[in-house]
């Protein structure tokens, strides 16, 4: 994910065609760019083998590395390496085929991976705190009322297209932010998106029950902040105090299972399908727990997995507690993290800048021509139960297995390392490094996420973040006999070449998409090519710390969980004064590794502050010899 300074532009500009792009009026300002984005480029063999090794050498003691030299060496003189880059080549040439990686990776990455979202797929946003301390029902409302301008730009193709550098980034996913929900599909999911104009409603969740209440009233008339409340207000009221049958758990299940209970949740009642369907038609989701956290630790546990029951998992939710904080968790199969974050930071900014048409007042007689709100029914039969029941153990013992800890660090943000000349996100990274390398006295096996939305259909690649250049600024940050000055040169050598890989990955000329769609061009019956059965290559994807970074003044914390069982989930936003971290695991000494990051972000600005003293006392030595 990419940082928040390309979300920024929301209304449509539309005749600033940048060069070698053309528009295509008809498709709306929003998608006018994409038939002419580029298409996502196969990397040369050659540079392929060369970055993996590069890449793979800093976990490797020399004997391994040269073993798996000797393997990458082979492949790249292979036939066989040549046949498969020649029918790679060829289905990106087709003219049928946007991407010659989207179909494949969706399934992979998304659709196809069976194990709960819950945890493993989905991630959230933790809002800032609105500071008039607004009840749980105004929070909502007034939320939900600045997010529909925005969906208005969105369904009418209004909104204008992201760039970076001036080149458009792709903007077809944004269909699936609204009105949109996956589905539990054996062997693969899929997704399915609803005609916003015949699906004007919200469903809010409350007690475990569902609500429905549509977005206009009886005329048409879009319903107003004030209107948004008094709907609200009823949901609480009708949900009453008793936690009804936790019906939402379903969705935090395995695929297989949510699909298999799924189908028996519809046939127990002709009601279950209607009000299945008007939960996944609706604009979003909202969920009004019963509950007020207090620590960044409690806010972001809630948004991130909630207590498995007032939840739908299925799609995109807001989530609003009862003391007015509030967050969003994102249903990750169709779409990135950068497209919600320009959403929030829309709605949110709209309301912190008082941006946000509310409409009228409350005054005692508002809402009282509204219908209430209407609870969506639920026939449940002894097996949906005893499902239902499964899936909440099922959930326990997940989540149960899990911590978090949140690092909001306050000794410096971007504006201090920008002072040295150097990037945010790079010192960041470097940061984890050192932190890593204090905890396990090696290097983590790291994956950073790069959008690659500059190409049609895209979505990411991998930034491999550990480095040999890392490896050394690492080990001379635990040297005591090495000087800052050379730590100093490691540090900028590092942080160069953590450059060079992300314009690379941002580019489509990473090693992990490549090396992906090499191994799915086999045909049935064709030997694997040794490259994948070398021990390096399963040990340097193994993503111990997979890292992503969303910056933004309106997020008060993100994250996601962890990719492999052994490894941790590392997001982090970079504000101007501070750094933030959300570290997530199966109980790996969490708090540990928080300790460590904290403790290489001091270290860090300490050694660079003496190199630079250093070599301002040598500058002014040097001049006074002059």
């Amino acid at each position: 994910m990419s940082p928040a300074r390309t979300m920024r532009s929301s209304a449509p500009r539309r005749n600033d065609v940048p060069p070698g792009y053309t528009a295509d009026p008809s498709q709306g300002p929003m998608l006018r760019y994409e038939a002419s984005l580029p298409r996502l480029p196969v990397p040369a063999l050659s540079s392929t083998a060369a970055k993996y090794l590069e890449s793979v050498q800093p976990h490797l003691t020399a004997e391994e590395f040269a073993t798996t030299r000797q393997v990458v060496e082979k492949f790249l003189q292979s036939d066989q390496s040549k046949q498969l880059q020649e029918r790679l080549q060829q289905r990106a040439a087709d003219p049928n085929n946007k991407s010659w990686l989207a179909e494949w990776w969706n399934d992979a990455a998304y659709m196809g991976y069976r194990d709960t979202v819950v945890v493993n797929v989905s991630y959230y946003y933790v809002h800032v705190d609105d500071k008039t301390g607004p009840s749980q029902a105004k929070r909502a409302a007034t939320l939900l009322k600045a997010m529909l301008p925005f969906r208005a730009l969105v369904e009418s193709k209004q909104l204008e297209p992201e760039k970076v550098r001036g080149a458009p980034l792709a903007m077809s996913s944004y269909e699936y932010l609204f009105h949109s929900s996956r589905y539990p599909v054996k062997p693969s999911d899929t997704a399915r998106k609803f005609d916003p104009s015949t699906h004007n409603h919200v469903v809010f969740v409350r007690k475990n029950k569902f609500f429905k209440v549509p977005l206009v009233n009886a005329e048409g008339r879009e319903l107003s902040a004030a209107e948004l409340e008094v709907q609200i207000e009823k949901v609480i009221k009708l949900a009453g105090k008793t936690s009804a049958v936790p019906v939402g758990a379903l969705t935090s299940d395995n695929r297989d299972t949510w699909a298999q209970t799924r189908a028996e949740l519809v046939a127990a009642s002709p009601a279950n399908a209607k009000s299945l369907e008007d939960i996944e038609c609706a604009m979003i989701i909202v969920c009004l727990d019963d509950y007020s956290p207090v620590t960044r630790e409690q806010t972001s546990w809630g948004c991130w997995v909630g207590d498995g029951k007032n939840r739908f998992y299925d799609k995109h939710q807001l989530i609003v507690y009862e003391n007015g904080k509030s967050g969003f968790l994102g249903e990750h199969s169709c779409m990135d993290g950068t497209p919600t974050l320009r959403m929030t930071e829309f709605m949110m900014g709209s309301l912190a800048h008082n941006k946000a048409n509310l409409g009228p007042e409350r005054t005692p007689s508002t809402g009282s021509d509204l219908p209430a709100p209407t609870e969506l029914p639920f026939a449940l039969d002894v097996k949906t139960e005893r499902n239902i029941k499964a899936s909440e153990q099922e959930f326990e013992k997940l989540v149960g297995a899990h911590d978090m800890e949140v690092l909001h660090y306050e000794g410096y943000g971007k504006e201090y390392i920008k002072k040295f000349k150097a990037s945010p996100d790079a010192w960041a990274q470097l940061t984890k490094q050192l932190a890593f390398h204090k905890m396990f006295g090696r290097p983590g096996v790291c994956y950073e996420s790069a959008q690659t939305r500059k190409y049609q259909l895209g979505r990411t690649e991998v930034i491999r973040s550990a480095s040999n250049e890392s490896k050394a600024f690492a080990e001379a940050m635990l040297d005591p006999k090495q000087t800052d000055t050379h730590r100093a040169t490691l540090f900028r050598r590092a942080v160069a070449r953590h450059l060079q890989y992300a314009a690379w990955a941002a580019d489509g000329q990473g090693v992990d998409r490549h090396l992906f769609g090499l191994k799915k061009m086999l045909k049935d019956g064709e030997p694997v090519p040794a490259i994948y059965s070398d021990p390096a290559f399963s040990r340097t994807n193994h993503w111990e710390l997979s890292t992503s970074n969303l910056s933004s003044q309106y997020l008060d914390g993100w994250g996601y969980g962890e990719v492999v069982p052994d490894g941790y989930g590392l997001s982090y936003s970079i504000g101007d004064n501070y750094i933030r971290w959300t570290i997530t695991s199966v109980k790996r000494r969490t708090a540990e590794l928080k300790h460590y990051i904290a403790e290489a972000a001091t270290e860090i600005k300490e050694m660079m502050e003496r190199a630079a003293a250093a070599a301002a006392s040598t500058e002014e030595g040097a001049k006074a010899k002059l």
